[in-house]
């Protein structure tokens, strides 16, 4: 009668540890929180930068949204990113991907850094000594890392990163490997198009959201990338548009910034790409939930390769 007594309170301990357990891992609170990118990881990273030795492990995320800004801080130094409350260079978009990718490929591993992000004039003078390094590279943007998965070869994730169909990677026959969140494409140090001028005059100019998922009313950064000559002179009226499967294709919304980056009804010159980073809006509070882009114009005399225009990639409204 006593052991069977002994084994019932032993029961009782291990099921109220468990529930206390998930009370307070942050790994298990705050699920009803939605999650706002597409691709992302369990919230936590072990990252190393083998340029400057910072280190960072540990819980970046709460839940699915709750971000905390001092691991990111941490993370942006880890990257060698500038970091501002107000103005953040690094991608979350690109931490959470590298997190997905380490949860799939080799869960709990380090990452170790060896090309974080890079300042324009950097990213200029490795062009000018010879290096491997893009004209409108997306290391500029915080938004790219060259890295070393432990226990991962880098073929290996360079053919993952392939198989999402999300985002670019290179392989360069080597121990690390590129992942972007830009555009998806791959490569490797034969097809790159490095030094094909592939990207002059603002040809593979783009456009993209701070996340992918938003609440009606919510406020949404949009940010230009791959910029390679300047100025650039931009159009203040941006248009909301509906993807294609939509039932109100035809109901595209003009809106205007949150804060004061544009001059409204007039032609915008920006002439750096930190001027470019950072367009705030205030997304209409009555919009259906759904799939959508926001389309950018230009104006003023184009660069002749130039597109007129150019659209982020899909982002979704979700019901709050």
């Amino acid at each position: 009668m006593a052991v069977e007594m002994h084994a019932m309170i032993f029961k009782i301990l291990v099921l109220a540890s468990l529930f206390i357990g998930l009370m307070v891992n942050p790994a298990t609170a705050d699920q009803s929180t939605m999650n706002r990118f597409f691709y992302s990881g369990d919230g936590y990273i072990h990252l190393v930068s083998k340029k400057n030795g910072k280190v960072f492990r540990g819980r970046y995320r709460k839940g699915n949204s709750q971000y905390n800004a001092d691991a990111f801080k941490n993370i942006s130094a880890v990257f060698g990113a500038p970091y501002q409350s107000s103005n953040q260079v690094l991608s979350l978009r690109l931490i959470e991907f590298l997190d997905y990718l380490e949860d799939r490929l080799g869960p709990g591993a380090l990452l170790t850094l060896t090309s974080g992000y890079r300042p324009p004039e950097y990213n200029t003078k490795l062009r000018k000594g010879g290096a491997l390094a893009a004209k409108a590279s997306l290391h500029q943007y915080g938004m790219a890392a060259d890295f070393i998965l432990e226990g991962v070869s880098s073929k290996r994730v360079w053919e993952y990163v392939r198989s999402t169909g999300f985002g670019g990677t290179g392989y360069y026959h080597g121990k690390t490997v590129h992942v972007d969140v830009g555009p998806a494409r791959f490569w490797d140090e034969k097809s790159s198009g490095v030094g094909t001028g592939l990207s002059d005059e603002n040809k593979l100019i783009g456009l993209v959201t701070d996340y992918d998922v938003y609440e009606p009313g919510e406020l949404v950064t949009l940010s230009f990338i791959r910029m390679t000559a300047f100025p650039i002179m931009v159009q203040s009226d941006f248009k909301l548009v509906p993807n294609q499967n939509s039932e109100n294709i035809e109901d595209i919304l003009s809106f205007s910034p949150a804060a004061g980056t544009l001059t409204t009804g007039t032609c915008n010159e920006f002439k750096n790409i930190k001027q470019m980073a950072s367009f705030r809006w205030h997304l209409p509070s009555n919009i259906s939930p759904g799939r959508y882009h926001i389309r950018a114009g230009f104006c003023g005399d184009l660069w002749e390769k130039m597109p007129e225009k150019i659209t982020t990639p899909e982002f979704e409204i979700r019901s709050p």
